[in-house]
């Protein structure tokens, strides 16, 4: 064996409790995905690699759906593709059922490119040029007025197009949660929300018919949802009482956490995060109490994270190892921040590709970036590893595929098995190829 200079660590305490356990020799042992084995995906499609899985995916949609369509009879769901807008994961969501939520043109253009008509397309977010209007009107898509200037915008197209537009409009209010999410949308308390509504029958080129809501993400209090809906269909009929105007969908968003431990916590996300029957319950619930007799209005979600985030996995490689000046061991694997943004918000189940004896020791997992901020893991128990052995982290599924980054190492093959053990490539890793694609390179700068 190779020799390493022995160090001290501090003891910590929690390391024993009364029922006996100890993490000093616990392992978290993973050694194949949907029966598939780690080996086996590694060597086809190389490391790191992003693994989903097609099975975990519809069961969680599923689940979800049956939550809360057992609850209220008019329910519909809204895929988010900033949370993931892989191709092949947002086409099993519509195969599924749920409509695309989209918050820019890009994710727009995503949709329709993947065959979503306009009337199934939500679209959302602060930034809608005149152009993305235009089409999103003329293919008969949902949109929900994040601002004043938009409204403006909508007008100047209705003048336009020489007809009323069927709006819904974004609002903002205090649900009991901080930090407030008051960027999007128009406030609910200071009265700027029903200026807007004035201001839209005033003008009268716009019909409102909907309202939509975001709280924020990762929401872990039921109770914010409950005072969200009660706000919202009380200003709903207020609106119609007022103006006019029939509330056709109320859209909540979503925000909805998945189960994955968030850094600074201290219980395990079995245990402090709430279950989805739980939000479903409260947020029917709700509803009922509100609505008034024989009034079922669309409830609209818009989950990501609660539906892909467990399907989602990262097998990587270990690289290297070191010991660090503070006597913990360090790790260097084949995968980072490039791969996985969400690590500097999430802490990941680490699990590791088969059994390893020793005891455990406090280790830290750094990326093969060239920076210092790439760090996966500041904090883990781990045994001694050898190079080459699979760390596989999980849930991956929301926001790492579209917030990862072109930056030092190209970006990986993403691959999905699918209900009956196939493994299908659903992005390519890339090459040099990819990357250089779209520079040029004057004539003059070219070396001789």
């Amino acid at each position: 064996m190779k020799y390493e200079k022995p160090v001290i660590n501090k003891l910590q305490t929690g390391m024993m409790n009364k029922f006996g356990y100890s993490p000093l020799y616990a392992r978290n042992i993973r050694k194949e995905i949907d029966g598939i084995s780690i080996d086996d995906l590694v060597s086809k499609f190389g490391s790191p690699l992003f693994v989903f899985s097609e099975e975990t995916i519809r069961k969680r949609y599923q689940d979800l759906y049956q939550l809360f369509s057992s609850r209220y009879p008019n329910v519909v769901f809204g895929w988010s593709y900033k949370t993931n807008y892989l191709q092949a994961i947002c086409a099993v969501m519509h195969q599924e059922g749920a409509l695309a939520e989209v918050v820019s043109e890009m994710e727009y253009d995503k949709a329709r490119k993947l065959g979503v008509e306009g009337k199934n397309i939500i679209f959302n977010g602060p930034h809608k040029s005149i152009p993305a209007l235009e089409k999103a009107i003329k293919e008969g898509a949902m949109i929900n007025i994040d601002h004043f200037d938009e409204i403006y915008d909508l007008e100047s197209i209705a003048n336009k197009l020489k007809k009323k537009i069927k709006v819904g409009m974004r609002i903002n209010m205090d649900t009991g949660i901080y930090p407030q999410w008051s960027r999007f949308g128009l406030n609910l308390e200071s009265g700027q929300a029903m200026d807007a509504v004035k201001r839209l029958a005033t003008g009268g080129k716009l019909i409102l018919n909907g309202l939509h809501c975001h709280i924020g993400t990762f929401i872990l209090e039921p109770d914010a949802y409950v005072n969200e809906i009660s706000k919202m269909v009380q200003f709903g009929y207020d609106i119609e009482d007022n103006f006019n105007f029939k509330m056709e969908y109320f859209d909540i968003g979503g925000g909805f956490p998945s189960k994955i431990k968030l850094k600074g916590t201290y219980l395990p996300p079995d245990v402090g995060i709430p279950t989805l029957d739980t939000y479903a319950e409260q947020i029917t619930d709700v509803l009922y109490k509100v609505l008034r007799p024989n009034d079922f209005p669309k409830l609209m979600l818009e989950s990501g994270r609660a539906i892909i985030d467990e399907a989602g996995f990262l097998i990587t490689t270990l690289f290297a190892s070191k010991r660090l000046p503070d006597g913990r061991k360090a790790y260097i694997t084949d995968a980072g921040v490039n791969n996985l943004f969400t690590s500097f918000w999430y802490k990941f189940k680490v699990e590791i590709d088969g059994e390893v004896s020793g005891a455990n020791e406090p280790s830290i997992i750094y990326g093969p970036l060239c920076m210092n901020i790439d760090v996966i893991d500041e904090g883990v128990l781990l045994p001694a590893l050898e190079r080459g052995t699979r760390l596989i982290f999980s849930p991956v599924g929301a926001y790492n595929n579209t917030q990862w980054m072109q930056f030092i190492e190209y970006r990986p093959n993403v691959v999905l098995i699918d209900n009956n053990g196939k493994i299908e490539v659903i992005r390519e890793a890339e090459t040099l190829e990819d990357i250089d694609c779209r520079e040029k390179l004057p004539e003059r700068l070219k070396l001789k």
